[in-house]
């Protein structure tokens, strides 16, 4: 078993990272098709796939974000734990931790204008990193069947 780990840094409120390059380097040389399954542990951040573009990047999501679930009013749990980052939790949720994305001959199988990005909703800096972990084939059923790897994150306040 292989384990191969990405470390992101954010700056955190909503900042997007992509990931594509650092994923597509990691599968290069694994043969054959699989899928890849990327998790992130924590409750404040998701993945998703967009294009990554700055219009889209810098304003279109953080726009609509705000709009749907805005950073200025209250929410429970900012009661129930004494912080600011209750739009957080929320905006994660909506997005979910996790993303499951084909790939084959070690390179993403995304669209020309598609990549894996993770989006950061929390309110402070965060130092996240993860590990792409493809199961041994020791089998025969193994070997004929398709890799899937797990990629996770965890997330650390800086």
């Amino acid at each position: 078993m292989q384990r191969f780990i990405i470390e992101v840094s954010t700056d955190g409120n909503s900042e997007i990272v992509n990931l594509s390059s650092e994923i597509n380097s990691k599968l290069r040389g694994i043969e054959g098709e699989g899928l890849l399954h990327l998790f992130i542990i924590g409750s404040t951040a998701a993945l998703t796939t967009l294009e990554y573009e700055p219009g889209l990047v810098k304003h279109d999501i953080q726009n609509v974000m705000q709009r749907l679930v805005p950073d200025d009013v209250p929410y429970e749990h900012e009661a129930t734990w004494n912080d600011d980052n209750g739009h957080s939790h929320v905006r994660a949720a909506m997005l979910g931790p996790s993303i499951t994305v084909p790939f084959s001959n070690g390179k993403l199988l995304t669209g020309e204008y598609q990549q894996v990005v993770l989006i950061d909703f929390d309110t402070r800096p965060r130092m996240m990193s993860g590990g792409v972990i493809p199961p041994s084939a020791t089998s025969a059923a193994q070997a004929s069947s398709r890799f899937q790897h797990d990629t996770y994150f965890t997330q650390s306040v800086w």
